[in-house]
């Protein structure tokens, strides 16, 4: 009977032991998958405010340009409290798209290109340049102080001889303007229909100027203020040039929002653009003065040429 007895004890103490061992050692079902920490703070936060970004059109020479528009950008950088960048496009229609596909916020634009994008963005005009005090400026063709063409007229009887450059084919000095004037003359259509030697698209005014100096075209069309700006700073020797057409007066350069920017961030924009004095800044952009407010009103006289030249549609 003891021996029966103490052999069960025997027993029941290793069975016991050994459940207690895999007991202890065993793990959960449910360890095998991790436990994702608790989310911090920054992983749960909304994402930063984004860049407010500047489109350029390349107006004149690209380097001047991007020091002031990265100047520009500086300033209301602080003014705004966030993160201002500029980009310099390389054609002016780029900067159309770029602000029709919320790419940039804020753009500077030429008169034709901002009826252009209006139209088919809905974007505001808040600001335009300054020039000597004035708002305006004008379309010239010009010619080197050595060409027999001194009018209008003499490029009407020699058109067979001449080498014609536009500037960008949306510019409205180097364009839009000029070759609504050469339509009416019926001396242009196309750039593959017309009565000149050539037609050229040099794609900026400084190129254009350029081209005309160095003989490599006979008559060019270009902003008034971008040529008087060129001469200033020396890019230019404006001995070699004479004007031999002059269109009416228009509208500045305008800069413009997109739909989405709170009137609150424009009036800011425009606070700090109306104080500035930075020549970097002012230079670059068509060599103004100072900036001003501008609407879009401001640009009827352009939307109207936009429309005689089928570049826009009217509203019905």
């Amino acid at each position: 009977m003891f021996r029966k007895t103490k052999s069960f004890l025997v027993l029941t103490f290793i069975l016991t032991a050994a459940l207690l061992t895999v007991a202890c050692g065993a793990k959960p079902n449910n360890t095998e998958q991790e436990v994702s920490p608790t989310p911090t703070p920054s992983t749960t936060a909304g994402p930063a405010k984004g860049d407010f970004l500047i489109g350029v059109i390349p107006a004149s020479g690209t380097s001047n340009m991007k020091t002031g528009a990265d100047k520009l950008a500086a300033i209301l950088s602080e003014k705004l409290g966030r993160n201002v960048k500029a980009e310099v496009y390389p054609d002016y229609n780029g900067v159309v798209e770029a602000m029709g596909a919320g790419k940039v916020q804020m753009a500077y634009l030429g008169p034709l290109t901002y009826v252009e994008a209006h139209e088919r963005y809905d974007v505001k005009a808040i600001a335009t340049v300054l020039v000597s005090g004035q708002p305006f400026y004008y379309s010239y063709m010009i010619a080197h102080k050595d060409s027999p063409y001194n009018s209008f007229d003499d490029i009407k009887a020699n058109a067979a001889n001449i080498r014609f450059a536009f500037g960008d084919i949306s510019s409205t000095s180097g364009s839009l303007v000029p070759g609504i004037a050469l339509k009416k003359a019926e001396l242009f259509k196309s750039q593959q229909d017309s009565k000149f030697k050539s037609i050229t698209y040099t794609g900026a005014h400084d190129a254009t100027a350029l081209a005309v100096q160095n003989k490599t075209q006979d008559v060019g069309a270009i902003d008034s203020a971008i040529f008087d700006n060129l001469v200033k700073n020396g890019k230019i020797d404006g001995s070699q040039f004479k004007i031999i057409w002059k269109s009416e007066q228009l509208f500045q350069y305008p800069f413009a929002v997109e739909k989405t920017v709170p009137e609150a961030d424009i009036k800011k924009i425009q606070e700090a653009m109306f104080a500035i004095t930075d020549k970097d800044i002012l230079s670059a952009f068509n060599g103004a003065s100072a900036f001003t407010a501008a609407k879009n009103e401001d640009y009827a006289a352009i939307r109207q040429a936009a429309i005689e030249d089928s570049r826009v549609k009217p509203k019905q």
